[in-house]
């Protein structure tokens, strides 16, 4: 067997997947305290905190594919995209803690510091993100390698959104107290820093480059990009990962108003340090850890297609059922977020995998290779769902009348039950209608994996 096709020691999975926990230390800082940190510590306006985060994902929706483009013309002797954990592991880790540096300057002075470092923040993270991401398609030729490889990926990813759920709060508080949360915040981050830079190492010595593009693809942008809006399987993916990001956004940010204004749930803590809203965040957390490790076994069985569309569909109906979930059924509401979550899980591996299968098909429909510039297109439709679900979260709550602080009308308090979960899952079936038309299927995937692997073989054997 050549050894580019023999299976990956776990080592190397494992290395890939602490590079997705120590992207989740920051991203998931950023989506869930930075907002809180922006106007309660670090003060300035939440309007003016909006326009922040809009500013930066204008910017890195155009930096994405650039970067993208970049990595895929990138050629060292780590390969094309490891270099970039190597390269730029220390600036993300210093821009990451620069972020929660408080500097003893005016309001306007710290708006623009919050402008300057959160913008620098997501280049950075754009310049390691993706071509990390990019490396999942090139660590395997074989698809099922790359499912599994997948699977490490997001378990790291969601250890590291569970670890930051929990305990951001905690160590706040413990080493700043509840009167200098500015220190608290900083040393938290900057410990938070330390660690993402050595895991990041960690992923670079850990891992190798195993699929190069075809012998003698030269650099064009423009076939590159053509071959791209040709890919049928591409396309359909972008759509589905629209809708899906735009269901997790609106949903994410009714999570808090659902619980507090229609559950009524409190701030006191239910178990240990942790609150009603708390525990439904980490339960459906634990329930998409546990569903990762699903993905192997289930794309052993079945397509990867109807794995998404069957998962995806009692994922839409629990997220549904919340809608008619009584107001003090609070382990009914715990049962369906642990379901939900574990229905998730699997997905998000498969689809990323799915879209190695997409480079795959690219270099043998079309002869070119553009593995970058695929997974950036990814973050890029991702990132667009993010921005549209956010938004479309806080129109509606503005047409239905929410006015924040105050007891909620009943057109308020029905707007944020189909916000949390009418909504979402209506996103999530339009990803599965568009699911429905993916053509890749298994045994187009294994005529594919061997033609390009006598490809491989041939082009070696030619310039020995």
């Amino acid at each position: 067997m050549p050894e580019s096709n023999k299976r990956l020691s776990v080592s190397e999975k494992l290395s890939y997947g602490l590079g997705d926990t120590a992207s989740n230390f920051f991203f998931q800082t950023f989506n869930l305290f930075l907002l809180y940190y922006y106007t309660d510590v670090f003060g300035i306006g939440p309007a003016a905190a909006g326009s922040i985060f809009l500013a930066a994902r204008v910017v890195d929706m155009f930096s994405d594919p650039i970067m993208g483009v970049i990595a895929d013309r990138t050629n060292s002797r780590w390969g094309k995209f490891r270099p970039y954990l190597l390269w730029m592991a220390i600036p993300y880790g210093i821009i990451g803690y620069l972020m929660f540096v408080v500097p003893d300057i005016s309001e306007g002075g710290k708006l623009m510091y919050a402008y300057a470092t959160y913008i620098a923040m997501m280049l950075a993270y754009t310049a390691i993100n993706i071509p990390y991401s990019a490396l999942l398609g090139v660590i395997s030729p074989s698809s099922t390698e790359r499912t599994l490889v997948s699977s490490y990926r997001f378990f790291g990813a969601f250890a590291g959104g569970l670890l930051i759920s929990m305990f951001v709060r905690p160590l706040v508080y413990a080493v700043g107290g509840e009167d200098n949360e500015a220190f608290g915040f900083q040393v938290t981050m900057a410990i938070f820093a330390a660690v993402s830079v050595v895991m990041f190492f960690v992923t670079f010595r850990g891992t190798r480059e195993r699929v190069q593009p075809p012998a003698g693809q030269k650099n064009d942008l423009r076939k590159d990009l053509g071959a791209l809006v040709q890919n049928r399987a591409w396309l359909i993916l972008f759509f589905v990962a629209v809708f899906t990001l735009a269901n997790v956004a609106a949903r994410g940010a009714a999570t808090v108003y659902y619980f507090k204004y229609y559950v009524g749930a409190s701030d006191a803590p239910m178990f240990l340090i942790f609150d009603q809203t708390s525990i439904i965040m980490t339960s459906g957390m634990l329930g998409l850890i546990a569903g990762v490790w699903l993905s192997k076994p289930l794309a052993a069985r079945f397509e990867k297609r109807s794995i998404m569309i069957w998962f995806s569909l009692f994922n839409a109906i629990c997220m549904a059922l919340f809608f008619i979930v009584p107001p003090d059924q609070f382990w009914l509401m715990f049962t369906l977020s642990v379901l939900g979550g574990f229905l998730a899980g699997p997905t998000v591996p498969l689809v990323w995998s799915m879209y190695a299968d997409v480079a795959d098909y690219g270099e043998w429909r079309w002869g070119r290779r553009s593995t970058g510039l695929v997974f950036s297109a990814a973050l890029f439709a991702q990132k667009m769902g993010l921005a549209i679900g956010g938004a479309m979260a806080g129109w509606y709550l503005g047409l239905a009348g929410f006015v924040a602080g105050a007891e909620q009308g009943p057109s308020a308090l029905m707007g944020i039950r189909i916000l949390f979960s009418l909504f979402p899952a209506g996103l999530a079936a339009a990803a599965i209608v568009a699911l429905v038309f993916y053509p890749l299927k298994s045994t187009m995937l294994s005529q594919i994996e061997t033609e390009l692997g006598v490809r491989r073989t041939t082009t070696e054997g030619e310039g020995i």
